[in-house]
Formats: C-alpha cells, sequence, structure tokens
C-alpha cells in the first residue's frame, strides 16, 4: 500500500531539512542495485597528460601564477565533462573575481553534471557574488539541478528554494509551491521519479565524500579510476580543522603520497598557508601526472600566494 505524504500534516521547517539531508542516502541503496545490474561502459581515459614544457622549479612568482590559472582555464573549458566537473571542484576553493567568473560560466554548460558541479562549487565559494546565479538555476530544465541549487542554498541559509525541497519531500511534483514561503519556482520537473530521485541521492552522496576530487557520478567514475580513498581524503579534511606544526609537516608529507586523492586533498589544505615551503610544494604537482591533483593544486598555489580563497563560514541571517 502506497502512503502519500501529502495526506499527512504539513511538513516543518525543521522536518523538511532532515528529509532533505536523508533522502540521499536513502536513495544511495537503489542507485547501487541498478549499477550492479547494469553492465560497465567501457573505460575510456579522458585524464589530460602533464605539460612537459614546464618546469616548476625554475618559474619566478608571476609565471607560476600565469601557469596556475592557465592549468584551471584549459581545463573548465575542456570538452570532456568530467575534467571540466573536475575544474569547477578546484574553481570552488577560491572567491576571487576570475575564479566566480569561470564558475558563473560554467552555470550555462550544455552537460547536467557539469551544471551541477558549478553550483556547488558556487556554494563552496561561499561567495555573495554567484548568489543571483544561483537562484536562476533553481528553475532549470534538468531536476537534479535545482535540487542542487536548493539544497545547496539552504546551507548557506538562504531559503529561496525551500518550494523545490518540499516537492521532493512530498514526492509530488504538483505540490502548491505558492504556499512555501509565498516563492514559486517552476516544479514542472519529474522530482516524485524514482530514477530521478535516485540520480539526485548519488549526486549528493559522491558529492559529500569526494572532497577535492569533484562532484557527482562523473567525479566518482573519476575517484575510481584514479585510485583515490575517500577514508583518507576524509581524514585529511578532519586534520585540516587543526592548525598544528604536526598537522603542517603531515600535509606537507602528503603532497608525495602514491595515493593521487590523498595529494590532491593536502593540498587543498595547503593552499590556507603561506610559507614559501608551501608554496613550492604545491607548485611541484602543478606537474602531477594525475589531472585532478594539477588543478587542487594550481587553486591551492593561487591561494597560497594571495588570490581569495573560500571565505570562512560564519553564520548569516536566514533568506526566506
Amino acid at each position: 500500500m502506497r502512503l502519500s505524504l501529502l495526506s499527512l500534516r504539513p511538513l516543518s521547517r525543521s522536518s523538511l531539512l532532515i528529509l532533505a539531508v536523508a533522502l540521499p542516502l536513502m536513495t544511495m541503496q537503489a542507485v547501487t542495485a541498478r549499477a550492479q545490474a547494469t553492465p560497465p561502459a567501457a573505460s575510456q581515459d579522458t585524464d589530460p597528460p602533464a605539460p612537459t614544457d614546464f618546469d616548476p622549479l625554475h618559474a619566478s612568482k608571476a609565471e607560476l601564477s600565469m601557469e596556475a590559472w592557465s592549468v584551471l582555464k584549459v581545463a573548465v573549458e575542456d570538452k570532456h565533462s568530467d575534467i571540466r566537473i573536475e575544474a569547477l571542484a578546484a574553481l570552488g576553493t577560491m572567491s576571487d573575481q576570475r575564479s566566480t567568473a569561470m564558475i558563473a560560466n560554467a552555470m550555462g554548460d550544455a552537460d547536467v553534471d557539469v551544471r551541477t558541479a558549478a553550483v556547488l562549487a558556487a556554494g563552496q565559494s561561499r561567495t555573495t557574488t554567484l548568489r543571483g546565479k544561483m537562484h536562476e538555476m533553481l528553475d532549470d530544465k534538468e531536476p537534479q539541478v535545482a535540487f542542487a541549487a536548493a539544497t545547496t542554498l539552504w546551507k548557506l541559509n538562504d531559503r529561496t528554494g525551500e518550494d523545490i525541497l518540499m516537492a521532493v519531500a512530498n514526492g509530488d511534483r504538483k505540490a502548491n509551491a505558492s504556499l512555501v514561503n509565498g516563492t514559486a519556482h517552476t516544479l514542472n520537473k519529474d522530482f516524485h521519479n524514482p530514477a530521478t530521485l535516485a540520480k539526485m541521492g548519488a549526486l549528493q552522496g559522491a558529492s559529500m565524500l569526494l572532497g577535492p576530487f569533484g562532484f557527482g557520478i562523473t567525479a566518482y567514475e573519476a575517484m575510481k579510476k584514479n585510485g583515490g580513498s575517500s577514508a583518507r581524503v576524509a581524514s585529511i579534511e578532519q586534520l585540516s580543522e587543526e592548525r598544528t606544526a604536526p598537522v603542517r609537516a603531515a600535509m606537507l608529507d602528503a603532497l608525495t603520497d602514491k595515493d593521487p586523492g590523498v595529494r590532491a586533498a593536502a593540498a587543498k589544505v595547503l593552499g590556507t598557508y603561506r610559507e614559501a615551503d608551501v608554496t613550492t610544494a604545491l607548485s611541484k604537482l602543478m606537474i602531477d601526472p594525475k589531472a585532478p591533483v594539477r588543478y587542487t593544486a594550481a587553486a591551492a598555489y593561487l591561494r597560497s600566494v594571495g588570490v581569495s580563497a573560500t571565505p570562512v563560514v560564519t553564520k548569516v541571517p536566514v533568506t526566506k
């Protein structure tokens, strides 16, 4: 017997938030089962090779900065969507004018996963410059993108996508959006479709696990291809909360780890340090054999030498 949530009492805001967070976890099982039943597609290695005509050890600070920007620009404009996604993951750690322009431009990408990655990168950057673009993405034709925009804005204490989260939580695309904070977005999307919900759940689950490798399904495939360990990456991100000498030394040592996920995670952390030995170590990774590591290191280097990084999280008023 199917039970409709619409027959129950209206969801409170706190209940909605819990359900929006829990939904991805509940749908991951369905995605896993479907993946196991689907024959694997032929693998195609789209990882660009490391540059052979650049020597970071003999480059000036200006040349290193130019190379770092070039690495990110070329990647975010690459013809392969997974490369563009990996570049956006790195750009999301920054909040300067140039990186936010790249993220904003990616929100108009033809690929749904790239647009989703751009939304998540905008949320990661926490720059208010991109808030208007994120509001526009609430009306994206693809449910995955609109859902990513709604959940990302919610985490930034912006409730303008609450009607979309309510539609997903209620499991009915015809829910009256005008009853939610007087805001109505384009809800003619299949938000209650099990396959759509499963992909949105997988997207959220992957984005939580992958850290510097990127976002969504494509990034999950990139992690598997590159042999990354999500447990070790998560441990590094936890340790980054402690700015102590032992942690700093451990992060520098991790830059030479055989696991590309660990190298990328450590580079992301070290972008918040300003010492010369850190910038030198990060510059060496701009010629790393793994593309996701190069992109993360390029962004980390720019942050380390003074380009605006993702701001510290502060409590802001809720936007309705």
